[in-house]
């Protein structure tokens, strides 16, 4: 275990999250890291990363890119408003 002088937020956060939930350390590490990733991925990465799941699952993209807008509009991470064509650019470059 990290001193506490030595311990920054995340250490602590994932100290925290082991001892209340009696995860093995390097599993609360894991979920913090996994959550620090969630909340700063870029809207760019999300669109990407969501168009690949969505097209693994069989999705159009027609179908594809209404949702990802609909999706945007409820992300945790404000993202502006992106058009259909704005979408495909992310995604198709």
């Amino acid at each position: 275990m990290i001193s506490e002088a030595a311990a920054g937020p995340v250490d602590e956060l994932a100290d925290q999250i082991s001892r209340t939930t009696g995860l093995p350390p390097d599993d609360a590490r894991r979920v913090v890291a996994d959550v620090l990733a969630y909340f700063t991925e870029t809207t760019e990465e999300y669109v990407r990363r969501r168009h690949r799941e969505l097209q693994t699952y069989g999705a159009r993209n027609d179908e594809i890119f209404a949702r990802l807008g609909t999706e945007l509009r409820h992300w945790p991470v404000r993202s502006p408003e992106l058009s259909t064509r704005q979408l495909r650019r992310i995604v198709y470059g």
